[in-house]
């Protein structure tokens, strides 16, 4: 195995032209990680809902600031990691920090607006047309000459923002040798949480239980997989941090979240975990409680002392978290070296899970959450049909890019971009499944309508509903 590979895409061209520094003095991974930071993508996710959608808080968490927060939450577990582990040490600062950086911000850079909502919205308007779309020309239409291989209809039924996400940083951004951010090997490589295809999950296996890729790139997993060393099935080492630090950010922060909206109290989170039988005991719940009643003035103002408490609450439950998950790392490190290593870190973790039940109870059944996710997917849906209408009303059939037939489905394809629209061309250039003119068709349709924001969605629809087809 090379977990450490630096090679890139672009390697393989016989005529490259190197970007970035001449000089070497950024390690290649870093590299990785400033592509990422000023990549458009990433942008976005400061509109892209976290768990409250559009929220007029700016002390709310985005999908944006959450990115950061596991950057940084990663960062910190694969430092505390490598100095424990020896095999990673040698490999801190030019390879363990950058990745673990770069895939913390990268993680979430292929979800749709409003969120999970948002992937369920997309796979029920694809489940509504199931009879027909993967098999005809539209509904009571004659049957396609090239269906989409049954294999492949979970990538549109079970919609999912992770192989979004690499399929962004390594097909849909724009590069001149048309190699999206052209991110290293090992970064690829530990940027995939989940780690077979469609037609090979198993819900019963945490590894499995998604898939981690389309079609589409297929062939840019296969390189990674040849360049890295790691087969089908099995996980970069540095993945399982990245999702654990996913688990600790949205189990803390949602309900840090919760408590900055005074949906319930900081008093209110300590007597919930003091007595919940998982939690009661635990140090970093009695250290917070301790401290949080030692904080009586009163002189001063209450709101200051709310905020101080929900500070020190948030900052003994991460690092008790952080330091749970590092251990776990250092104890299973040979495992997760070789490839053999098979739970998450977090699975069962008490204080994880009390928090996360915390966050379902208050911040993802709250009625404004519900009430704007369901907005979101009417929007979601009706954008979808408009899309469609504007992908498939064109002249020539195996021209995907030929001209549009009505006012309608000529402004809805002005509105998608231009990269997107390239990339769809470019996969009829190619063989295998992904190929396939409706596979491309069903593609462009979710890499359209997965990229908007959510105020983009909703103000968009609310624009073109009204339009006739």
């Amino acid at each position: 195995m090379n977990l450490w590979s630096v090679a890139r895409r672009s390697d393989d061209l016989k005529s490259v032209h190197h970007d970035g520094d001449t000089k070497g003095w950024r390690p290649e991974a870093q590299h990785d990680h400033d592509r990422l930071l000023f990549s458009t993508p990433l942008r976005r996710l400061s509109d892209k809902t976290q768990v409250w959608p559009m929220d007029a808080n700016d002390g709310v968490r985005t999908r944006l600031t959450h990115s950061h927060e596991v950057a940084n939450l990663a960062r910190s577990i694969g430092s505390n990691v490598a100095r424990r582990v020896p095999s990673l040490e040698e490999h801190l600062h030019n390879s363990v920090q950058p990745i673990l950086s770069a895939i913390g911000l990268a993680h979430d850079l292929g979800n749709p607006p409003f969120g999970h909502q948002g992937e369920t919205a997309i796979g029920d308007w694809f489940k509504q047309r199931r009879a027909w779309i993967f098999s005809s020309h539209a509904e009571n239409a004659d049957d396609l000459q090239e269906k989409v291989d049954p294999r492949l209809h979970e990538e549109f039924l079970k919609f999912d923002g992770n192989p979004q996400t690499f399929r962004l940083i390594t097909r849909l951004q724009t590069h001149r040798d048309y190699l999206g951010l052209d991110l290293t090997a090992a970064c690829l490589a530990a940027s995939l949480k989940y780690v077979v295809a469609a037609g090979s999950t198993n819900p019963d296996d945490p590894l499995f239980k998604k898939y981690g890729y389309f079609e589409a790139e297929l062939d840019v997993v296969e390189w990674v997989r040849r360049k890295v060393g790691i087969g089908e099935g099995k996980r970069h080492p540095l993945t399982w941090i990245m999702e654990a630090c996913d688990d600790i950010a949205y189990s803390t922060l949602d309900v840090d979240d919760v408590m900055k909206k005074k949906i319930i109290s900081p008093d209110d989170v300590l007597s919930i975990l003091m007595h919940d039988e998982r939690t009661r005991q635990h140090d970093a719940v009695i250290k917070a409680a301790e401290k949080c009643k030692g904080l009586y003035d009163p002189k001063r103002d209450p709101h200051v002392a709310r905020d101080i408490k929900i500070n020190m609450i948030r900052a003994y439950l991460i690092r008790a978290l952080i330091d749970d998950a590092s251990n776990t790392v250092v104890e299973n490190a040979s495992a997760i070296l070789d490839g053999s290593h098979a739970k998450p870190l977090m699975e069962g973790n008490p204080l994880c899970d009390a928090l996360k039940d915390i966050a379902k109870l208050h911040a993802f059944s709250n009625p404004a959450v519900l009430k704007m996710e369901a907005l979101g997917a009417e929007a979601l849906d009706g954008l979808m049909s408009f899309f469609w209408r504007a992908i498939t009303n064109r002249k020539t059939f195996d021209k995907i890019d030929s001209k549009r037939t009505t006012a309608s489905a000529k402004y809805g394809w002005s509105l998608i971009s231009p990269n997107y629209i390239e990339a769809a061309v470019r996969a009829g250039e190619g063989s295998g499944h992904a190929a396939g003119m409706r596979y491309r068709e069903l593609r462009l349709l979710t890499d359209m309508v997965s990229g908007m924001t959510d105020t983009f969605a909703l103000n968009l629809w609310s624009e073109v509903k009204f339009l006739p087809e």
